[in-house]
């Protein structure tokens, strides 16, 4: 198997998924260390009465170099993404977010955001970074709403991986290179 080495790689577009503490941030943090200018965008919204979430950001913030921008673009993460400058590096973290922010949305109108997202990217003339959750692996969600999120997660993912440079899995702390050891499904 080759493995790419992710500090010395010129990739413009680069996929990091997995399912839930796998190790996603971590990896796509680390893709980034020798980058002097980074943009963490965070997706999540805030949810101050979540302690267990509270805890999990601020264990994002502490890993964070000290150097790194930090945007919080809500609902308008296209439009965020429009003003970024070439020689800033921009991490993604997480299209979950992105998705959750989305859901009221009918299949039309959704199928046209999503389509303006992946455009935005295709076209950023930066390095960038995306993390993708990885779910439905096996468990079907309890809720309509569980499952509409679970399908366009998946669905945004295998767009965004026909464009991006590289693709990674990260599951149990390791990163895997898919595309050193994988085929595309026809």
């Amino acid at each position: 198997m080759v493995l790419v080495d992710p500090q010395v790689n010129n990739s413009q577009l680069i996929l990091v998924s997995g399912p839930s503490r796998g190790g996603k941030s971590r990896w796509a943090e680390s893709l980034l260390t020798n980058d002097p200018f980074v943009i963490y965008v965070a997706t999540g919204m805030k949810r101050d009465d979540d302690s267990a979430w509270v805890e999990r950001l601020r264990i994002h913030r502490e890993r964070r170099p000290s150097h790194w921008s930090l945007l919080e673009p809500g609902p308008d993460l296209i439009q965020s993404l429009q003003t970024i400058e070439p020689r800033q590096s921009v991490l993604v973290d997480s299209l979950g977010g992105f998705v959750a922010t989305h859901l009221d949305m009918d299949g039309p109108a959704w199928t046209k955001h999503s389509d303006d997202l992946i455009t935005t990217l295709a076209h950023l003339s930066s390095k960038c970074v995306v993390v993708i959750e990885e779910t439905g692996w096996g468990v079907v969600p309890a809720t309509q709403i569980g499952g509409l999120f679970r399908d366009r997660l998946g669905q945004i993912a295998q767009q965004l991986d026909q464009i991006a440079d590289l693709s990674w899995l990260v599951l149990q702390g390791r990163a895997v290179d898919l595309r050193a050891i994988s085929h595309p499904v026809p």
